[in-house]
């Protein structure tokens, strides 16, 4: 029983000791960081975080360093290698405004050495170090480039040209394989400053160029600015002048197309009123033609009328002939008697007004009043007989509408116009 209780104690505090001794060996390695630990033979081992390292109290020593990338702000200030066309240097001043991006190098090597001479400096001393570090090689590039090679945006492999006509191939003797070293200026920095960065543990990453300033660059900013807004000046007055000139169309189609509209309507209106007289003309012709036909057929109707009536006349004087011839003299006698009150006093007046002149010749029987007497007997039995026919409507004279005396002295005139030539 009592070993049984030894053997459970022991392995309870084994359980609580062995987790304390190693957490007290072991200790956390932050992302970011790089923990060196060195043992008490001169051997080194590095940790790079985020993990774990093993350290023993008393027999080991470490050191943490930061493995972050470290940006450095550069305002550099220098002149250019430009010249004019006859070689003689023509320098140019320039103000860059970029930021370098360095960090600790991979190897092991490099980070003994970044926190041996780097790291052991203070902060402050460490960002010196570095700026005047990337400051000298960036003048020093500004002093190889000319003008327009520090404001292109690409280069590649080539030739860098210094002052008084040297060349230096080893600058810029690489192969251009990623985006951050296509431009020249960052190409020259990382050349000349890579190996004080070595010297220091630490590597060149990238260059990131902000500004690039200079009075030329300014006044080709200016006439650059100029020229678009020239050229945008220009664009709108193109746009404006097609604009104008499209509604200038648009308003020369639609005159157009009026004008067509007022012909078609003039024409329309030329038919519809050549139409309307041939209409008006139809309609004459046919009142004309109308009327024609109705006095044709009026005259027509009129000349039967007057045939028939002729013809009724015709027949009736045919009748008293017939009637004449059948009762003879005792039928004029009858008809003169019936009539002789209405012509005697008419005959009585012409023949008192008149002058009897009666010639009688010695061949002649009977004296001259026998004569008179004869020749008013023979006019007035003519003048009865004229009235005969009148009254029976045998003759049609214009002396119907006169009245019945002056048609009785009418016939006296005659009567004694007759006995005058007799």
């Amino acid at each position: 029983m009592l070993t049984i209780t030894i053997i459970t104690g022991l392995i309870v505090l084994a359980s609580v000791t062995i987790p304390l001794i190693i957490t007290a060996f072991l200790k956390d390695v932050d992302a970011g960081s790089i923990r060196l630990v060195t043992w008490w033979r001169g051997s080194m081992k590095i940790y790079r975080g985020p993990g774990k390292c093993y350290e023993v109290p008393l027999l080991t020593n470490g050191t943490t360093i930061s493995s972050k990338v470290i940006n450095v702000d550069l305002d550099i200030t220098d002149q250019t290698a430009d010249v004019d066309s006859s070689g003689v240097p023509n320098p140019i001043k320039v103000r860059v405004l970029a930021s370098a991006i360095v960090s600790v190098g991979d190897s092991d090597e490099l980070i003994k050495t970044a926190a041996n001479r780097f790291f052991a400096k203070s902060n402050d001393e460490q960002m010196a170090a570095l700026t005047d570090l990337l400051s000298s090689s960036g003048r020093r590039a500004v002093n190889l480039l000319t003008h327009d090679q520090l404001f292109s945006a690409k280069s590649t492999v080539g030739k860098i040209h210094l002052p008084g006509g040297s060349e230096d191939h080893s600058l810029l003797h690489v192969t251009v394989a990623a985006e951050e070293d296509d431009d020249p200026l960052a190409i020259i920095i990382r050349k000349a400053c890579s190996r004080e960065l070595t010297d220091l543990g630490l590597v060149f990453n990238s260059l990131n160029i902000k500004v690039v300033q200079s009075e030329v660059a300014d006044a080709r900013r200016r006439q650059s600015a100029a020229e678009a807004t020239a050229n945008a000046d220009i664009v709108a007055a193109n746009q404006n002048r097609r604009a104008k000139e499209a509604q200038l169309g648009a308003e020369r189609s639609i005159s157009d197309k009026q004008r067509e509209l007022e012909q078609t309507r003039l024409g329309n209106a030329v038919l519809i009123a050549q139409a309307q007289a041939k209409l008006q003309d139809a309609l004459e012709r046919q009142k004309a033609s109308e009327l024609k036909a109705t006095q044709i057929v009026q005259a027509n109707a009129d000349s039967e009328a007057v045939q028939i009536a002729a013809e009724a006349r015709a027949g009736q004087i045919r009748k008293i002939a017939e009637a004449i011839r059948e009762g003879g003299e005792q039928f004029l006698r009858y008809r003169q008697i019936e009539m002789l009150p209405d012509i005697a006093p008419a005959i009585a007046q012409a023949l008192a007004h008149a002058k009897l002149i009666t010639i009688r010749s010695s061949a002649e029987g009977g004296d001259a009043a026998s004569s008179t007497t004869d020749s008013i007997t023979s006019v007035i039995r003519t003048v009865l007989a004229a009235q005969i026919i009148c009254r029976d409507g045998l003759v049609e004279t214009t002396e119907e509408t006169s009245s019945k005396h002056d048609g009785h002295g009418a016939a006296a005139n005659i009567a004694g116009e007759k006995i005058l030539h007799s």
